[in-house]
């Protein structure tokens, strides 16, 4: 194949996805992310660039003390020195994330050994790492005591001595305290709707004359405070979210 009959780009996501190896092409296309799990499409020319030919990919300076990981296929990652090549072309890797800090933590997410670049992960960017589905959670496992369970909007801490491990368990049944009117009310999902909270605030108090104003705050949801209307809805948090009704009587 001569030099003017390479395409114009390859994307090494594609080739993995439908198993098949790279073809030649002027530019090679993968995912980075820099400092969480924001993916976003890059290119190198060469399909077997060195660490820092994918950092300076991205716009940074290697010499800022950078470490870099590729996501393999299984989902462990892979430590990319700087002044190695990575060859895109065999092993099996898409993605690439890149912390700039003085050390790496390690932990264990479902029997991968993994690296994150700051001292604590959000729970979210473990449930993208899992990739498990909406029955399935990610539990921190607890020596000798009951298993923790990861929420989304959680922090973890990865400083404590040893190696943090996360195992994937069944989703168990959640519910979400509320306040309407002054008083606790529990739900069993964060998606609330305005026809629930005017049950749970006038239980059978509705009718034909009858009208309901409704304001929120403390959601989980943007905005974080405001009025719901009839067939509106708003998340809630865990605890805390606060739902005040007033009932007009229009005869």
């Amino acid at each position: 194949m001569t030099t003017k009959q390479l395409i114009d780009c390859d994307d090494v996501g594609e080739a993995l996805r439908e198993d098949r190896p790279l073809r030649r092409a002027r530019n090679y296309r993968f995912q980075f992310a820099l400092g969480d799990l924001n993916f976003r499409p890059l290119t190198v020319a060469d399909p077997v660039p060195l660490g820092r030919q994918i950092l300076e990919s991205a716009g940074l300076d290697s010499g800022d003390d950078y470490s870099l990981f590729a996501i393999l296929e299984g989902g462990d990652f892979e430590d990319v020195r700087l002044d190695e090549p990575f060859d895109l072309r065999g092993r099996g890797a898409e993605r690439f994330v890149a912390f700039q800090a003085d050390r790496d933590y390690k932990l264990n997410l479902a029997d991968r050994q993994l690296e994150w670049g700051k001292p604590a992960i959000p729970g979210a960017a473990l449930y993208k790492l899992a990739e498990v589905g909406e029955d399935k959670a990610v539990f921190l496992e607890m020596r000798g005591g009951e298993d923790q369970l990861v929420e989304r909007d959680d922090l973890i801490d990865l400083t404590a001595p040893g190696v943090e491990r996360f195992v994937i368990g069944p989703k168990p049944v959640t519910t979400y305290e509320i306040i309407v009117n002054s008083r606790p009310r529990t739900v069993e999902s964060e998606d609330v709707t305005y026809e629930q909270v005017v049950e749970l605030a006038f239980p059978g108090g509705g009718g034909p004359n009858i009208c309901f104003s409704m304001t929120y705050r403390n959601a989980a949801s943007r905005p974080l405070a405001g009025e719901l209307s009839e067939g509106g809805r708003v998340k809630v948090k865990k605890k805390g979210t606060i739902f005040n009704v007033t009932r007009t009587d229009k005869s």
